[in-house]
């Protein structure tokens, strides 16, 4: 190649490279679906499985997601004697609920990003996985979430509950019976008032180790109820949620003078 030719294909060559520059990087289609949900956990709650998971925010080239419609949840079952289960064989997965945001189903609430879904279809002994996708408004499918699992056993016995009202707070007392399996590892306390229903997301963010809870800001004249559930380490190493406790119902008492 001639001195001439060389010259002109590294001039050409550079045009190509500042024009590409100029473009910025290819994103490709699949890269501009909804990512996977995260945080995808699934525990037992008294004799249902409680499933949460955290909605994406992002597309998976990672820009915002504006037209975020809903999930499909879709759940494999292995039965109590079936050995060797591939929870990632998503051949064995079929769909369980779809759920839209903007018309939340009864078994299902949202707090923020964070989706809580109840499922009361499930038989002791069995195991349950499940596999979350999100999907636009246009109906295209994002990226499927990692799966949870959970083995159904017992439901574990109730704590007892009670309380007393004072004029600036409301005190709660937890008592727990024993249970034949697991480990008592604390308690989740629930709170709700006439305006809501009974929440999924307990009023504690870490496990009550102490039985004894102080509810405080609370607002004069409002009636709140409230109810608890044990936590238990199982020796599998899975954290269970007990049967709901008895429901008890608190109002800030009057001034003492």
């Amino acid at each position: 190649m001639s001195g001439l030719g060389r010259s002109a294909l590294v001039v050409g060559v550079s045009l190509m490279a500042t024009a590409c520059g100029k473009k910025g990087a290819l994103i490709y289609p699949d890269m501009l679906v909804p990512a996977a949900p995260s945080a995808v956990s699934a525990r037992q709650s008294g004799s249902a499985v409680k499933l949460s998971f955290i909605l994406p925010d992002k597309d998976r080239a990672g820009r915002p997601v504006r037209d975020l419609a809903g999930l499909k949840i879709s759940r494999k079952t292995a039965e109590a004697e079936q050995k060797n289960v591939c929870r990632s064989c998503m051949a064995d997965y079929s769909l369980f609920r779809t759920l839209y945001l903007d018309h939340l189903k009864p078994n299902t609430q949202r707090f923020g990003n964070l989706v809580m879904s109840l499922d009361g279809d499930v038989s002791v002994g069995n195991s349950y996985s499940y596999s979350i996708v999100p999907f636009t408004a246009d109906g295209v499918d994002g990226a499927p979430s990692t799966t949870a699992a959970v083995r159904v056993v017992m439901p574990l016995p109730a704590p007892l509950l009670k309380i007393e009202s004072h004029p600036t707070e409301v005190r709660l007392q937890m008592s727990s019976q024993s249970a034949t399996v697991g480990n008592l590892l604390g308690y989740n306390l629930y709170r709700w008032s006439a305006a809501v229903p009974k929440p999924y997301f307990p009023l504690n963010r870490e496990v009550l180790k102490n039985a004894e809870y102080v509810d405080v800001g609370l607002e004069r004249g409002v009636r709140y109820r409230y109810s608890a559930r044990a936590l238990y380490t199982l020796p599998s190493g899975d954290i269970v949620e007990s049967t709901e406790s008895n429901e008890v119902e608190g109002v800030l008492a009057d001034d003492e003078e």
